[in-house]
């Protein structure tokens, strides 16, 4: 592959790689405690959940909300149910691993939170052909061995910048979308 398409390639890897990011951790959100606000979200178009009505072990994954749960966005209140109970569902091995996520959420700046929510409603504004293909990309990427990938990162990093600009170009031509690179 030459080291144009590796460029290109890579541009559109490293786009998937953010949004791909941004929406684990948007699902990490939903798994009950992470979710921190009580700013609407698009989802607030629901009937809501009494709190009596959530089984114990929801209760138990929602605590930090019960005092002020009636308040919540009746779409919050859904999607934080649901997530609690896909919590239930999880493995162990699962649940740590959300833990993490949203461990590395909270730790993240205001700034870069609202710019991987940006990101991330950008990639679930394109249609679906082009999710798939970015996807595509990603897993394609992620199935490369760590020193392929290293090595193709070193080779568009060790471009001289106005030809990274141009396979830059080149790969926004490509896709009819511009990248945040």
């Amino acid at each position: 592959m030459s080291l144009e398409a590796n460029s290109g390639w890579l541009l559109a890897v490293r786009r998937v790689c953010g949004l791909c990011a941004q929406a684990l951790i948007v699902c990490g959100l939903l798994i009950g405690s992470a979710v921190a606000t009580d700013q609407p979200t698009p989802l607030d178009l629901g009937h809501g959940v009494r709190w009596q009505d959530l089984t114990e072990s929801q209760r138990e994954v929602l605590a930090r909300f019960e005092s002020r749960w009636d308040q919540l966005p009746l779409a919050r209140q859904e999607a934080l149910a649901q997530g609690a109970q896909r919590w239930e569902s999880m493995s162990p091995e699962e649940k740590q691993h959300a833990r993490k996520r949203i461990k590395r959420w909270r730790e993240l700046d205001p700034q870069k939170r609202q710019e991987m929510r940006r990101r991330f409603r950008e990639f679930r504004s394109l249609p679906p052909e082009e999710q798939a293909r970015i996807r595509e990309q990603f897993e394609r990427f992620q199935s490369m061995k760590p020193e392929e990938r290293r090595a193709l990162r070193e080779k568009f990093h060790n471009l001289p910048p106005e030809e990274r600009k141009k396979l830059r170009e080149q790969f926004r031509g490509r896709d009819g979308r511009q990248s945040d690179e």
